[in-house]
């Protein structure tokens, strides 16, 4: 795992393998946890001033990161396991 703050395996540890799991299977969850990541290493490296920005091009990052970080998360909770759809 990486030292940047916010990455999902560590905001939501429980879904990791569930994570895992619709990056591989659905394709629209898997745009949104790239884009999630791509966004939340912008946001790192303009913190740890790597590449400084503006406050409000961080502002509007943070926004747009947990934007996604709610979609990925209502994904998350409403995903029905394949084990429970054959049950």
């Amino acid at each position: 795992m990486s030292n940047t703050p916010h990455e999902l395996a560590a905001e939501f540890p429980e879904y990791v393998a569930q994570m895992r799991h619709l990056k591989e299977t659905d394709g629209h969850f898997a745009r949104l946890f790239e884009n999630y990541h791509e966004i939340n290493g912008k946001i790192h490296r303009a913190e740890t001033n790597i590449e400084p920005a503006d406050d409000m091009t961080i502002v509007d990052l943070r926004k747009q990161r947990m934007q996604l970080k709610d979609e990925i998360y209502g994904m998350l909770v409403h995903h029905e396991p394949e084990a429970e759809k054959l049950g």
